[in-house]
């Protein structure tokens, strides 16, 4: 029976594998320092697959880069051995909810979420540190080779080691900002959808890199818009030079798939529209038929055109058409040409009827009044949990401007800097107010808070406290308010914690174990780490099933067993120990897409041995494994 891997995907291995796909050639074996053989890539060979000319040696080129990139990197692709603990205590209808919030850091958490969420994700939005000097970055450790990584990623760490101050002293200061983005990216960028996109907040003084991170992550191609957001509606003379008004959303897509929305029409643009022909057709706006080019750029879209009404004809001057003669005649025979009020007019315009007019596209510039301000998305998370309690939230109406441009009404949101949950709030908000099934998934390491400050009353101790009990109270203040009668009322969310995997050292290292130390190594559980639910989440993160399925557990033949998701379910789960022939055989019955047990966990050797057999005859289709 196959084991599961328990451990986040190896990138590097899936992104070899891409490439022999590509270019069997560029592939070959080497052995590492133990003298394992394993599959590298023939870089010198890979270069010359990418020339058109015989290639010597390194060459000049555009790209962005800084010490420390080629190590964050690998250590983006380097596997982890960690999962996700459910909290269902700090939970809101673990059960029924299909939200999720993520305790831990976002690295890790990004990697876990590769095989559950690879390419769903409609829309991205992240806030990271901003890089004043004052902020604080992700400490991550890109001085290791993976070996030693691997195995540090499956410690506990102190949370407290896991941000250090980044003052603009320091001489790797955009550095060390670049190598904490650049990974989180990486992996970002593979759980968007091929329509999907991703909004980015920024200041001034990190955006231009960002603009290149991004162009290098996402392609160039697939940038979209550097928006400009109006956080600040006053001027302060207490600033030495130019005050701050304005912040930047950074704006990638996935691939050319992604198309904005456009937005609903308003009272002042349909105004523009009259009827001074009383058209039966409605009111209509007249658009230029003269074309910004001059006759020489475009000398097809250059010939003579006559007033109907009064027989004169005109040839382009100094601009040429717009349209082409046939597109002319067209419009002439549908009687969508006006020639002026008397009839007399040269040069005609186009009719565009308001009947026939599409939404507004979005522009780049977001005043106050369109997407709200600082001091709005303080007064949001003060009118839940009071004042103080967070610095320079987002406002709600900035997260939901994003969503309007960006989503459907099913679509799936990413926050893996979500601070005081602000992009929760605004996700439910816009569910009630249109009964979309939008999903959000938010990622916050639970940096501690000062005791005694107001952020801290009422018992919480990480800026994770205060986005779970944001989203709890937005929750229910959203319930009490006018919706949609088709909104599902889902104001739950699941709570995940990022944790060290609930797997033996043995599991990850068999070959470092002595003959001596084989008896205690029978059980490869860790100690004190066999919670079934706990067990049941990280078979869910190894497997890539979607962690928000609903989750019943029974009891049959006297053992606990998980369904996941209705019959046929997508994965049926047992891990308590005597499991017999009978009870495998009742669960094959269910025929699930998924199996898994405890890999000691059977009454014998010979019912173990009779698992996959019993599963080819009653469900053949059924992936059998265990851990």
């Amino acid at each position: 029976m196959e084991k599961l891997k328990m451990h986040s995907p190896n990138l590097t291995e899936e992104n070899i594998a891409r490439l022999r796909e590509l270019f069997p050639g560029c592939v070959t074996e080497t052995k590492d320092e133990n003298g394992n053989v394993r599959a590298t890539v023939d870089f010198d060979q890979l270069r010359q697959e990418l020339s058109d000319h015989v290639v010597d040696g390194p060459q000049e080129r555009y790209h962005l880069n800084w010490p420390g990139k080629r190590e964050a990197l690998l250590t983006a692709n380097a596997p982890i051995a960690k999962t996700l603990r459910p909290a269902r205590d700090e939970s809101v209808k673990f059960d029924t909810t299909k939200n999720l919030f993520i305790e831990g850091d976002n690295l890790e958490a990004l990697k876990l979420l590769q095989e559950t969420y690879l390419g769903q994700v409609k829309l991205i939005y992240i806030d990271p540190p901003y890089n004043t000097g004052n902020d604080f970055v992700y400490n991550d450790d890109f001085s290791e080779d993976v070996a030693t990584y691997l195995h540090r990623s499956n410690q506990t760490d102190e949370v407290s080691n896991r941000l250090v101050a980044n003052p603009d002293t320091n001489g790797r200061f955009h550095s060390d900002w670049l190598s904490m983005m650049y990974p989180r990216l990486r992996l970002a960028r593979n759980l968007l959808r091929d329509d999907g996109a991703i909004f980015i907040s920024a200041d001034d003084g990190e955006v231009h890199n960002l603009r290149k991170l991004c162009d290098e992550v996402f392609g160039e191609q697939n940038f979209k818009a550097s928006v400009v957001w109006q956080k600040r509606y006053t001027r302060s003379n207490n600033t030495v030079d130019f005050t701050t008004v304005v912040e930047h959303i950074v704006v990638y897509a996935r691939s050319p798939a992604f198309v904005v929305n456009l937005l609903p029409r308003t009272e002042e643009a349909d105004a523009r529209y009259t009827n001074p022909d009383s058209d039966h057709r409605g009111v209509w706006k007249g658009a230029s038929f003269l074309n910004p080019a001059t006759p020489k750029e475009r000398p097809n879209l250059c010939y003579p055109i006559a007033n109907p009404n009064t027989g004169q004809v005109t040839l382009p001057t100094t601009n040429a058409w717009r349209r082409s003669l046939a597109e002319f005649q067209k419009l002439q025979e549908d009687k969508r040409l006006y020639w002026g009020i008397d009839g007399k007019q040269a040069v005609p315009s186009v009719k565009m009827f308001l009947s026939e007019a599409r939404g507004l596209t979005p522009i780049n510039f977001w005043d106050h009044s369109y997407a709200g301000n600082t001091d709005e998305g303080t007064r949001d998370l003060a009118d839940l949990l009071g004042a103080g309690v967070f610095n320079n939230p987002k406002p709600v109406r900035l997260i939901r401007r994003m969503i309007e441009h960006a989503c459907g009404r099913d679509s799936l949101i990413l926050d893996f800097f979500s601070g005081s949950g602000t992009t929760a709030q605004a996700v439910l908000a816009t569910n009630a107010e249109d009964g979309g099934k939008r999903r959000f998934v938010l990622v916050q390491l639970p940096e501690p808070l000062e005791a005694g400050t107001a952020a801290s009353e009422g018992g919480r101790k990480t800026i994770a406290d205060i986005g779970k009990e944001r989203i709890r109270r937005a929750g229910a203040k959203i319930l009490q308010e006018a919706a949609s009668p088709e909104w599902d009322k889902d104001i739950g969310f699941r709570v995940l914690k990022v944790d060290t995997s609930a797997m033996a050292d043995i599991f990850y290292g068999p070959d470092a174990t002595e003959q001596a130390n084989l008896l205690d190594a029978v059980d490869n559980i860790k100690p004190g780490r066999d919670n079934p639910e706990d067990l049941l989440f990280q078979v869910l993160v190894d497997w890539g099933v979607d962690l928000t399925l609903p989750i019943r557990k029974e009891t049959v033949k006297g053992k606990t067993v998980f369904f996941v998701n209705a019959e046929p379910y997508d994965l049926i789960a047992c891990f308590d120990k005597g499991v017999t022939e009978d009870l495998v055989k009742e669960l094959a019955k269910h025929k699930p897409m998924r199996v898994v047990f405890r890999d000691n966990g059977f009454e014998s050797d010979a019912v173990k041995i009779n698992v996959d057999q019993i599963f080819r005859q009653l469900s053949p289709s059924t992936d059998v494994k265990s851990i």
